[in-house]
């Protein structure tokens, strides 16, 4: 944990104070260098879209099919235009449904196409949009 720690402190450290270093890539996405000690790792921005329970939820059993057809089409129709990076419910019943990551030029472009969500139109869910940074190339394991 304290490793973790260290990191994401270190991280906040060069972030807060080489802002002016930030570049844009040839996709419009926000970029920085961070080394540390013999590593450099290219920083990216993404978006974080947390995916939440709306105010309207009482649709009925057609109507949640169909809505939810719907939601998974429009995500998988980001995720070929190479937008969403990846996406997936949480495994609980709390008021966070689910996340998606990403890759727009910046937070208004993500929050529109969070907003865009046919959930979202009809107040099944909202959104809540945050900037997030990943180094490039970074993958689950």
């Amino acid at each position: 944990m304290r490793p973790l720690f260290l990191f994401i402190f270190s991280l906040y450290f060069v972030f807060t104070l080489s802002s002016q270093d930030i570049v844009i890539d040839s996709l419009g996405s926000s970029t920085f260098t961070y080394s540390e000690g013999d590593s450099t790792y290219l920083m990216k921005q993404y978006f974080m879209v947390f995916l939440e329970a709306g105010e309207i939820r009482d649709h009925s059993d057609d109507e949640v099919a169909t809505i939810q057809a719907s939601h998974l089409a429009y995500l998988d129709s980001l995720a070929k235009l190479g937008v969403i990076q990846i996406s997936g419910p949480f495994g609980d019943d709390e008021a966070v449904r689910g996340i998606s990551i990403y890759r727009t030029s910046d937070l208004e472009t993500a929050q529109a196409l969070a907003n865009g969500d046919p959930a979202v139109k009809v107040g099944r869910l909202k959104v809540r949009v945050r900037p997030w940074w990943a180094a490039v190339g970074s993958e689950l394991r």
